[in-house]
């Protein structure tokens, strides 16, 4: 039987919601023996490279350092051309190299997976730039409806799919204990990005735990040497909440991360549908999201977790409260959220609907 050839195209292997996805799908598609599986990261390794578990032959970094970097694409092309890929599964915006191979090796087809809830605001040029490269996506693939109703209707590839994300636990070294008190910690799973809105948790926490003596917050995800990084650490040093704020950074170990924790928050102010609300489920952590991107459908309000509106702090400090004062809401909270994440966004499933989008 001749196997389909298929290259997972990323910028980067820091630790993300699309980062993270790329990898479990490559490692996954590695296990079919209908589909052998690559991975190209674009522009900068991380600590996911010690989570891919294919033939180092079929791992490609490229060193790209800027848009246009024709030493980059050069190398890409060749290792396609070399090894015969069929389709570049490309991710968020990765689609523009995809796009040049296409251009330099006609035979390729390109899935593009649409990961950025935000995109349904595109214009200008970054909304004609993918207008223009998406007459030769031969699939979109949509993190959620509102996503794919745009794509639809905005972008010119043949065919656009909605496909729900799935998250993976890969056994790690436990190497990052939490600080504070054992029980009384939230989790938040977030790059630091504007998007993400860590200032509406912290705010939000901040009136939390003037009355919730012990309770502490912990932020993992990466940061970035931009004003709003700086912002949110300003703000935690003016407020002082120094003793019971914690940053870790870009971190593997993610299951053992959460098992230390009794809450999930994400306070995003747009996302597609987070990877890291399905790890909460996987981890049996009751969650509070706004109510952006997928997240809704994901949670059922009042029944396995909180939804709350967007950019306002006061009804997500309501939310927490409502959880750190009901041992019993958190308990039950985080075994449905984790039974529908088991029966609604496994793996297995996730595979075998993108293989028959592989092979329209």
């Amino acid at each position: 039987m001749k196997k389909i050839k298929v290259l997972q195209l990323i910028d980067s292997l820091s630790v993300g919601g699309a980062e993270v996805l790329a990898v479990n799908i490559a490692n996954a598609l590695s296990k079919k023996k209908s589909i052998e599986s690559y991975l190209c990261a674009t522009r900068e390794e991380g600590v996911l490279k010690e989570k891919i578990d294919l033939d180092p032959a079929k791992y490609l970094f490229l060193k790209r350092k800027k848009t246009l970097d024709i030493k980059a694409f050069q190398q890409l092309i060749s290792f396609c051309k070399h090894e015969k890929i069929e389709i570049i599964h490309a991710h968020t915006n990765s689609f523009f190299m995809a796009f040049i191979v296409r251009l330099f090796y006609a035979e390729i087809k390109i899935v593009w997976h649409n990961h950025t809830g935000d995109n349904i605001n595109l214009k200008g040029l970054k909304l004609y730039i993918l207008k223009i490269t998406s007459f030769y996506f031969e699939t979109i693939i949509n993190v959620n409806k509102p996503l794919n109703v745009w794509s639809t209707a905005k972008l010119n590839s043949r065919n656009s799919v909605f496909l729900n994300n799935f998250p993976f636990f890969k056994n790690e070294n436990d190497k990052t204990f939490l600080k504070g008190e054992k029980g009384k910690r939230i989790v938040c799973l977030a790059a630091f990005r504007p998007e993400k809105d860590h200032l509406n948790l912290l705010k939000a926490f901040k009136l939390v735990v003037a009355e919730n003596k012990g309770w502490t917050l912990h932020f993992v995800g990466k940061p970035y040497e931009d004003n709003y990084s700086e912002e949110i650490i300003n703000f935690v040093k003016k407020m002082s909440l120094n003793d019971c704020v914690y940053f870790y950074g870009i971190q593997s170990d993610i299951k053992h991360i959460l098992e230390q924790c009794s809450i999930g928050v994400l306070s995003s102010k747009s996302e597609g549908l987070p990877l890291a609300l399905l790890e909460y489920g996987l981890a049996k952590l009751p969650v509070i999201v706004t109510d952006v991107g997928e997240c809704r459908n994901v949670i059922e309000q009042g029944i396995s977790g909180i939804v709350v509106e967007k950019e306002n702090s006061l009804e997500l400090k309501i939310a927490l409260e409502e959880l750190i004062n009901s041992e019993e809401k958190r308990k039950k909270y985080g075994e449905l959220h984790s039974k529908n994440v088991n029966n609604f966004y496994s793996q297995k499933s996730f595979i075998n609907q993108l293989i028959k989008n592989y092979t329209i």
